[in-house]
């Protein structure tokens, strides 16, 4: 699931920048548990999470509210960093370089931070690492999702980029028993 709203002005670069969320994350988490509840969403047994405040404290209610699950905080599961980028208006950063970056989507890097191309990396090798779980509730960023659903689903990312993905959207995505390859059960729930 992707964080509830931020408190950062519409159009500003946020990625890596760890911003607070525009409301309380107890609000946010029992808003999520409710909406999963009605897509009749299994109990996690395991809860994992970006280390940045908007989602790992939404993590960290969502685990209390379940049992007690202490939600894994892991560092590969952070939004994509860009660089200089950060915390500007997308409108005030160079024309040029945003197109240069379009034209190199996978490997520029004008910004200093992370590449599409490491940034897919690092969160595919999250993916890969998965243990076996019945159950795992994923509380993290707009462009970790669609790099995790474009690795499921063997798509390029550049495919995901396009499907909207509100804030506090729920994804599903679920391994067929006898194949074992994933499939999209919902997007942007």
């Amino acid at each position: 699931m992707r964080h509830p709203a931020v408190a950062v002005e519409a159009g500003v670069c946020y990625g890596r920048s760890d911003v607070a969320l525009a409301g309380a994350a107890g609000a946010g988490a029992a808003a999520l548990a409710a909406r999963l509840a009605a897509l009749g969403a299994r109990t996690p047994q395991r809860i994992e999470t970006s280390p940045l405040t908007r989602c790992a404290s939404v993590a960290r209610v969502l685990g209390q509210m379940h049992g007690g699950i202490v939600a894994h905080e892991d560092a590969r599961l952070a939004e994509m960093d860009f660089g200089a980028w950060e915390m500007q208006r997308w409108d005030a950063i160079e024309r040029a370089q945003i197109d240069a970056w379009a034209a190199d989507f996978e490997h520029a890097r004008m910004h200093g931070g992370e590449s599409v191309a490491q940034f897919e990396a690092r969160v595919r090798a999250w993916f890969d690492a998965l243990r076996t779980c019945e159950s795992l509730w994923v509380v993290a960023h707009a462009g970790v999702i669609r790099a995790i659903t474009a690795h499921a689903l063997g798509l390029p990312l550049v495919h995901c980029t396009k499907w909207p993905l509100e804030m506090a959207a729920i994804v599903t995505l679920r391994r067929d028993a006898s194949s074992g390859e994933w499939l999209l059960a919902r997007w942007n729930a």
